[in-house]
Protein backbone atom coordinates (compact mmCIF):
# COMPACT_ATOMS: atom_id res chain seq x y z
CA UNK A 1 0.00 0.00 0.00
CA UNK A 2 2.86 2.48 1.67
CA UNK A 3 4.60 1.56 -2.65
CA UNK A 4 1.13 2.73 -4.36
CA UNK A 5 1.03 5.96 -2.23
CA UNK A 6 4.46 7.49 -2.84
CA UNK A 7 4.21 7.42 -7.05
CA UNK A 8 0.11 8.44 -6.61
CA UNK A 9 1.61 11.81 -4.66
CA UNK A 10 4.17 12.31 -6.42
CA UNK A 11 1.80 12.37 -9.80
CA UNK A 12 -0.83 14.21 -8.06
CA UNK A 13 1.92 17.22 -7.40
CA UNK A 14 3.10 17.12 -11.08
CA UNK A 15 -0.67 17.32 -12.50
CA UNK A 16 -1.13 20.69 -10.05
CA UNK A 17 1.90 21.81 -11.15
CA UNK A 18 0.81 21.68 -14.71
CA UNK A 19 -2.64 23.11 -14.31
CA UNK A 20 -1.50 26.56 -15.32
CA UNK A 21 -3.19 27.79 -11.88
CA UNK A 22 -1.10 30.40 -9.83
CA UNK A 23 -2.21 32.77 -7.62
CA UNK A 24 -4.53 36.12 -8.22
CA UNK A 25 -2.51 38.04 -5.83
CA UNK A 26 1.03 36.97 -6.63
CA UNK A 27 3.83 39.45 -5.22
CA UNK A 28 1.84 40.69 -2.60
CA UNK A 29 1.42 44.35 -2.87
CA UNK A 30 4.18 44.56 -5.75
CA UNK A 31 2.34 42.18 -7.94
CA UNK A 32 0.64 43.60 -11.36
CA UNK A 33 -2.66 43.07 -9.81
CA UNK A 34 -2.12 45.11 -6.29
CA UNK A 35 -0.33 48.18 -8.82
CA UNK A 36 -3.05 47.93 -11.19
CA UNK A 37 -5.73 48.36 -8.25
CA UNK A 38 -3.77 50.90 -6.53
CA UNK A 39 -3.94 53.01 -9.75
CA UNK A 40 -7.23 53.19 -9.51
CA UNK A 41 -10.07 56.11 -8.28
CA UNK A 42 -14.21 55.37 -8.31
CA UNK A 43 -15.72 58.61 -10.35
CA UNK A 44 -18.79 59.51 -8.18
CA UNK A 45 -22.17 57.48 -9.04
CA UNK A 46 -25.74 59.08 -8.92
CA UNK A 47 -28.12 58.27 -6.48
CA UNK A 48 -28.38 56.38 -2.92
CA UNK A 49 -27.51 53.26 -4.22
CA UNK A 50 -24.18 54.57 -6.13
CA UNK A 51 -23.16 56.27 -2.76
CA UNK A 52 -23.02 52.80 -1.21
CA UNK A 53 -21.35 51.09 -4.08
CA UNK A 54 -19.15 54.08 -4.50
CA UNK A 55 -18.05 53.12 -0.52
CA UNK A 56 -17.59 49.86 -0.80
CA UNK A 57 -15.42 50.06 -4.01
CA UNK A 58 -13.37 52.85 -2.49
CA UNK A 59 -12.65 50.57 0.77
CA UNK A 60 -11.42 47.38 -1.46
CA UNK A 61 -10.04 49.35 -3.23
CA UNK A 62 -8.42 51.33 -0.66
CA UNK A 63 -7.11 47.99 1.02
CA UNK A 64 -4.90 47.35 -2.30
CA UNK A 65 -3.56 50.76 -1.95
CA UNK A 66 -2.23 50.39 1.40
CA UNK A 67 -4.70 53.11 2.76
CA UNK A 68 -2.56 55.71 1.29
CA UNK A 69 -5.87 57.07 -0.86
CA UNK A 70 -7.07 56.51 -4.40
CA UNK A 71 -4.80 56.33 -7.11
CA UNK A 72 -4.61 58.51 -10.04
CA UNK A 73 -3.62 56.71 -13.30
CA UNK A 74 -6.83 55.44 -14.43
CA UNK A 75 -10.80 56.14 -13.26
CA UNK A 76 -13.87 53.44 -12.54
CA UNK A 77 -16.72 55.16 -14.10
CA UNK A 78 -19.82 53.38 -13.11
CA UNK A 79 -23.25 53.53 -13.90
CA UNK A 80 -26.59 51.56 -11.99
CA UNK A 81 -29.79 50.31 -12.42
CA UNK A 82 -31.70 49.70 -8.91
CA UNK A 83 -35.15 48.27 -9.32
CA UNK A 84 -37.46 46.21 -7.61
CA UNK A 85 -39.89 43.93 -8.58
CA UNK A 86 -43.02 42.89 -6.94
CA UNK A 87 -44.39 39.17 -7.58
CA UNK A 88 -46.47 36.74 -5.21
CA UNK A 89 -49.16 38.34 -5.96
CA UNK A 90 -52.70 37.29 -3.28
CA UNK A 91 -55.87 36.61 -4.44
CA UNK A 92 -56.66 40.66 -2.90
CA UNK A 93 -53.81 41.39 -5.37
CA UNK A 94 -51.64 42.61 -2.37
CA UNK A 95 -47.56 41.92 -3.18
CA UNK A 96 -46.38 39.36 -1.01
CA UNK A 97 -42.50 38.91 -2.81
CA UNK A 98 -40.29 41.26 -4.15
CA UNK A 99 -37.01 41.10 -5.96
CA UNK A 100 -34.54 44.03 -6.04
CA UNK A 101 -32.11 43.80 -8.65
CA UNK A 102 -28.95 46.34 -8.85
CA UNK A 103 -26.79 46.42 -12.04
CA UNK A 104 -23.30 48.06 -12.84
CA UNK A 105 -21.87 49.51 -16.24
CA UNK A 106 -18.61 49.89 -15.32
CA UNK A 107 -15.84 50.93 -17.20
CA UNK A 108 -12.02 51.14 -16.27
CA UNK A 109 -10.65 54.28 -18.43
CA UNK A 110 -7.15 55.45 -18.58
CA UNK A 111 -7.25 58.98 -17.29
CA UNK A 112 -4.81 60.36 -19.31
CA UNK A 113 -5.86 59.27 -22.58
CA UNK A 114 -9.79 58.72 -21.91
CA UNK A 115 -9.23 55.44 -24.06
CA UNK A 116 -11.34 52.42 -22.21
CA UNK A 117 -9.66 49.80 -21.06
CA UNK A 118 -12.62 47.64 -19.73
CA UNK A 119 -16.32 47.59 -20.15
CA UNK A 120 -18.15 45.11 -18.19
CA UNK A 121 -21.33 44.89 -16.23
CA UNK A 122 -22.30 43.37 -12.81
CA UNK A 123 -25.41 42.11 -11.15
CA UNK A 124 -26.44 41.00 -7.61
CA UNK A 125 -30.71 40.47 -7.10
CA UNK A 126 -32.24 39.72 -3.44
CA UNK A 127 -35.81 38.34 -2.01
CA UNK A 128 -37.55 40.57 -0.07
CA UNK A 129 -40.59 39.15 2.16
CA UNK A 130 -43.31 41.92 1.70
CA UNK A 131 -44.92 41.87 5.18
CA UNK A 132 -47.94 43.92 7.06
CA UNK A 133 -45.37 46.50 8.58
CA UNK A 134 -44.49 49.15 5.62
CA UNK A 135 -41.60 50.06 8.04
CA UNK A 136 -40.47 46.31 8.03
CA UNK A 137 -40.39 46.44 4.08
CA UNK A 138 -39.05 49.33 3.38
CA UNK A 139 -35.88 48.50 6.32
CA UNK A 140 -35.87 44.83 4.17
CA UNK A 141 -35.32 46.60 0.98
CA UNK A 142 -32.80 49.06 2.47
CA UNK A 143 -30.98 46.34 4.08
CA UNK A 144 -31.13 44.10 0.56
CA UNK A 145 -29.41 47.37 -1.22
CA UNK A 146 -26.32 47.37 1.22
CA UNK A 147 -26.14 43.74 0.56
CA UNK A 148 -26.47 44.14 -3.08
CA UNK A 149 -23.74 47.37 -2.97
CA UNK A 150 -21.32 45.14 -1.47
CA UNK A 151 -21.46 41.85 -3.42
CA UNK A 152 -21.45 44.14 -6.64
CA UNK A 153 -18.48 46.35 -5.48
CA UNK A 154 -16.76 42.65 -4.67
CA UNK A 155 -17.58 41.22 -8.75
CA UNK A 156 -16.28 44.71 -9.86
CA UNK A 157 -13.15 44.18 -8.14
CA UNK A 158 -12.55 40.97 -9.03
CA UNK A 159 -12.87 41.57 -12.90
CA UNK A 160 -10.32 44.29 -12.20
CA UNK A 161 -8.17 41.83 -10.66
CA UNK A 162 -8.56 39.15 -13.44
CA UNK A 163 -8.03 42.18 -16.17
CA UNK A 164 -5.09 43.22 -14.02
CA UNK A 165 -4.23 39.69 -13.84
CA UNK A 166 -4.22 38.81 -17.74
CA UNK A 167 -1.81 42.31 -18.68
CA UNK A 168 -4.26 44.73 -19.55
CA UNK A 169 -4.54 47.49 -21.59
CA UNK A 170 -6.92 46.40 -24.61
CA UNK A 171 -9.09 48.90 -25.57
CA UNK A 172 -13.03 48.56 -25.49
CA UNK A 173 -16.17 50.30 -26.52
CA UNK A 174 -16.89 54.04 -26.64
CA UNK A 175 -17.51 55.38 -23.32
CA UNK A 176 -20.98 55.50 -21.27
CA UNK A 177 -23.84 57.98 -22.36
Amino acid sequence: MRSLLIPSLAAAALMLGGCGLRPLYADGSRGAVAQMLADVDVGPIEGHSGWLVRNALRDRLQAAQGGQGAGRRLRLDVRLEDSITGFGVRADDAVTRERRTLRARYQLVDAATGEVLLDATAAQDAGIDVVGSEYATIAAESSALERLASGVADQIVARLAIFANRGGGQAAPAPLP
